[in-house]
């Protein structure tokens, strides 16, 4: 089984760009159930993680300009505090199909890292608050843990308190 999780993992361009980096990383994959209400929170709940260090990767058009915001699954994007993050005016999740088009990736599965088209990106502040947190690998049932210093430095990401807590 290591070596198909093995084989699949080479596949995406996320885990591609973390070893052309040499950044350390651990790969973690779940059986996805296409039926779950969010693939988020399947993803910390298959693997035991709290759900403030699961990060979801959401495309929003800041000014008419996509832009990667990472927040994490337990809350949602404060579209205010994105726009003004990257100095924007007016933030709107973007286009479904326009994401994937411009990232390369399925809705679900996007990654922050080894997008098709490097988009300026912005990283919830909270990530800084843990060793290391999970994002996305590229795929539905594929996720990467590493540290939120090279999830950072590889997205070119500033940190910014971009996500709401749920209330």
């Amino acid at each position: 089984m290591a070596k198909k999780q093995k084989k699949q993992a080479a596949g995406t361009p996320a885990t591609v760009a973390l070893t052309a980096a040499g950044t350390p990383f651990t790969l973690h994959a779940y059986d996805h159930d296409p039926a779950s209400p969010s693939y988020g929170e399947e993803a910390a709940e298959a693997l035991g993680v709290p759900a403030d260090r699961v990060f979801k990767t959401l495309v929003a058009d800041v000014d008419g300009e996509l832009t990667v915001a990472v927040v994490p699954v337990a809350g949602q994007l404060d579209l205010k505090a994105l726009a003004a993050a990257v100095g924007g005016k007016r933030a709107a999740m973007a286009d479904p199909a326009a994401a994937e088009r411009t990232t390369g990736y399925v809705r679900g599965g996007i990654s922050p890292l080894g997008q098709r088209r490097r988009l300026r990106t912005v990283l919830d502040a909270s990530a800084s608050e843990h060793g290391t947190v999970c994002v996305s690998a590229g795929r539905r049932g594929l996720e990467v843990e590493l540290a939120p210093a090279d999830l950072a430095a590889l997205t070119g990401a500033v940190l910014a308190p971009i996500g709401r807590r749920p209330s």
